[in-house]
């Protein structure tokens, strides 16, 4: 979440931990924190496209979306 923070300073930041419902998944783990969904709201986000919103969010996460994380579902709006 801080790095969401430090790169949206988002108006609503959400982060759900979304494993349990992919137990048994490709990349899932028994220890879960492999399937995240993030709702944020940030004035970055203006005028920008949806693929472009995705692609900022993944660009700041980058590095757990290569190490930790197998999945990450993205509502990025403006406000």
């Amino acid at each position: 979440m801080q790095k969401l923070t430090d790169a949206f300073a988002p108006a609503e930041l959400e982060v759900i931990d979304e494993s349990h419902k992919h137990a048994g998944h490709a990349g899932a783990r028994p220890e879960g924190e492999t399937h995240f969904k993030v709702v944020i709201v940030a004035d970055a986000f203006k005028g920008a496209s949806l693929v472009h919103r995705h692609r900022l969010v993944n660009q700041a996460l980058a590095e757990e979306l290569a190490d930790r994380v197998h999945a990450l579902s993205i509502s990025a709006n403006a406000p």
